[in-house]
């Protein structure tokens, strides 16, 4: 197997920069101020985001054994901004809320008056119990793959700042427009959240110590182990085809053969695939 990448590190937009990395990414022309620290210092994300601990990639991690080369950190919680209005015995105004993920914590929430907390512990125990398969979980016999989630909320009373935290901090909706779709794509979202919980950690959300430009370099060491190829700083100009199949990647003239090339869009685009 051979391993291209036109960059001088791994993972193209899933990779984390150094300093000098970084600054030769979005501006070529000068180098970064001292003040800044050392490049050890830095491991800067090009693409930021959270792992869920109980989602699709870290099973993927631990299936192909890449995980054993990467260093995990628990993210310590998940906060909400939330404007809320003056009560008799308390002040309005914006807050900052950890986000309930468990029945427990939904009763401990600042983000709830009492009642409302009662409801939403109610809400998270009927996701945790809920199996698409056993119609007993289901409530009043709403199908979740056909009744919509605003169905679901509404049958708890939720409270629409409730609703707000959930859809977005928990299922991690950009747009309310899960509303009106059928409730069980969130709902699963919802469990794989409260599943998250606990496993590595308080917190639903992991993080390589390094960056997550440590996910594709542990694909690279695996690689290696495996026999694999690695040339970084090289681009290509073609991909080769012979009666409509891929037999190879040109280069300077130079032709490797292969009967696959698995890239990035970007490669397939400047070869005018």
């Amino acid at each position: 197997m051979l391993h291209l990448d036109r960059n001088g590190y791994y993972g193209e937009d899933g990779a984390s920069l150094n300093l000098t990395a970084m600054w030769k990414h979005f501006d070529r022309q000068q180098t970064h101020d001292p003040k800044y620290g050392q490049n050890r210092d830095w491991n800067i994300d090009l693409i930021p985001k959270f792992i869920m601990a109980d989602g699709k990639l870290v099973k993927m991690l631990l299936k192909t054994r890449v995980a054993k080369y990467l260093e995990w950190k628990s993210i310590d919680a998940t906060y909400v901004y939330q404007m809320r209005q003056a009560g008799f015995f308390s002040s309005g105004g914006g807050t900052i809320c950890k986000v309930p993920a468990t029945d427990s914590e939904a009763l401990k929430a600042d983000l709830m008056g009492m009642l409302e907390k009662r409801r939403c512990k109610n809400f998270f125990v009927y996701v945790q119990n809920f199996k698409m398969e056993d119609q007993k979980t289901w409530k009043e016999g709403m199908d979740p793959s056909k009744c919509s989630f605003q169905q679901i909320v509404d049958y708890f009373g939720l409270e629409k700042n409730t609703i707000d935290f959930i859809g977005h901090a928990v299922a991690l909706y950009t747009n309310d427009n899960f509303l009106q779709q059928p409730a069980l794509g969130t709902l699963q979202k919802i469990k794989l959240y409260m599943n998250s919980m606990g496993l590595f950690g308080d917190s639903p959300f992991i993080y390589p110590i390094y960056g997550l430009g440590g996910i594709p370099e542990g694909f690279s060491r695996m690689c290696a182990v495996h026999g694999g190829t690695f040339m970084l700083n090289t681009d290509i100009d073609e991909v080769v085809f012979d009666q409509g199949k891929v037999v190879g990647v040109k280069k300077d003239g130079n032709v490797t053969k292969t009967n696959m090339v698995v890239c990035s869009p970007s490669y397939a685009l400047k070869a005018g695939l």
